[in-house]
């Protein structure tokens, strides 16, 4: 299979404006998330798809490969499908660009779940521990059936812990994605849905079309970067490493 690696990386995030640029150790953290990765080896390309000259450039400029989105795009995947309408790929893995600390196990096993041709679109999520973090609604949660396909995600707590005999497992959603080629342009031609909406998480939107994820269990994959505090956090998290 042909495999890329698509980075939407849009200048003006809500919580965080500018944060792609910010300096996290002398490296900005779109070059941190490109560069790591480059640096797993495992893709024929790495691409960042952007709305802004600023990314561009600074991704260019230092030996790398982007291209400029055209039109406005709601979603991250809607903008990495406008690149790869006409690459010629089989399986398009979509990392965040608030993502510095890429690495290569968890990627790997996330590609390896296409071998099995009835996988359209796979993601990654990792083990909630933390009541606080349960029940936060930036922690995005995702349920899971006996073969670990996804059955709903929301940032609401899920599953409601009403049994107290039973202790139930909570996983986090982890923004990382891959779609074969065929999936991802029809996620683009679907009018956005009321689950989606109402969550404001895009991937429901295959779910409301009767397209389950296939999850994958991995380890923390670092930190991401969604508001200025989380920048504290990289920094140790980086010193540590």
């Amino acid at each position: 299979m042909k495999k890329i690696a698509m980075i939407p990386a849009r200048y003006a995030a809500t919580r965080f404006p500018a944060k792609l640029m910010q300096q996290l150790q002398g490296k900005t953290i779109i070059r941190h998330t490109y560069d790591n990765t480059v640096a797993t080896g495992l893709f024929n390309e790495v691409i960042v798809v952007t709305d802004s000259d600023v990314i561009f450039h600074e991704i260019i400029s230092n030996g790398g490969k982007a291209v400029m989105s055209v039109k406005e795009h709601e979603s991250g995947s809607d903008r990495i499908a406008e690149a790869a309408a006409h690459m010629d790929v089989d399986v398009i893995l979509n990392i965040q660009g608030d993502t510095p600390f890429v690495k290569r196990e968890p990627l790997e096993k996330l590609l390896n779940v296409f071998e099995d041709e009835q996988v359209q679109v796979a993601s990654l999520m990792q083990v909630l521990d933390h009541p606080e973090h349960i029940a936060d609604p930036n922690y995005v949660k995702v349920a899971v059936d006996l073969n670990m396909n996804s059955l709903m995600f929301s940032r609401s707590v899920v599953p409601y812990h009403r049994d107290k005999k039973v202790t139930p497992v909570y996983y986090e959603h982890i923004g990382v994605y891959a779609f074969r080629k065929e999936a991802l342009m029809q996620f683009t031609q679907w009018e956005m849905t009321p689950l989606e909406a109402a969550e404001k998480i895009e991937c429901l939107r295959y779910l409301e079309h009767g397209i389950p994820l296939k999850m994958v269990v991995t380890d923390y994959m670092g930190v991401e970067i969604d508001t200025p505090e989380d920048m504290e956090k990289a920094n140790n998290y980086l010193s540590n490493e």
